[in-house]
């Protein structure tokens, strides 16, 4: 488990780069991604559900039906993702998990944290689904 991210967010993460693996448009079975991802399937459901919601991903019920991207892979980076099932909190929040954390009133931990969570935000705006998909080397995505 990740130490910023929910679970359900390295699901919706996992989920979506898998359909972008996929060729553009073709629909994809949940029954298909928690085979090949090991995610639980009403866990990931509602996960697809939301990320549908949120207009990242398209879905076609019926037995030809599934979920495909809503986007082009190129415009959705990871921000996006954990936006859009963690929210941006994570990176205004103390490492430390003080509630009361800031330049003032600052934890033993905030100028360090601060520059580590500038680097993760500027890469996690900056990486689109397209960029890390062509680099996946994890079997069940092949």
């Amino acid at each position: 488990m990740s130490i910023i991210f929910s679970r359900q967010c390295e699901y919706a993460l996992q989920a979506v780069l898998y359909l972008a693996r996929k060729p553009e448009k073709e629909m994809t079975s949940i029954r298909e991604m928690t085979e090949k991802l090991q995610i639980p399937y009403f866990f990931l459901a509602k996960i697809l559900q939301n990320l549908t919601k949120k207009g990242l991903l398209k879905s076609l019920k019926g037995p030809s039906g599934g979920f495909s991207l809503a986007i082009p892979s190129t415009g959705i980076t990871l921000f996006k993702i954990i936006e859009a099932i963690d929210g941006a909190n994570f990176a205004n929040q103390c490492v430390l998990g003080f509630s009361e954390c800031s330049g003032t009133t600052p934890c033993s931990m905030h100028e360090e944290w601060q520059k580590a969570r500038d680097g993760v935000v500027k890469l996690l705006t900056e990486k689109t689904i397209d960029q890390l998909s062509d680099k996946m080397k994890k079997p069940q995505y092949q």
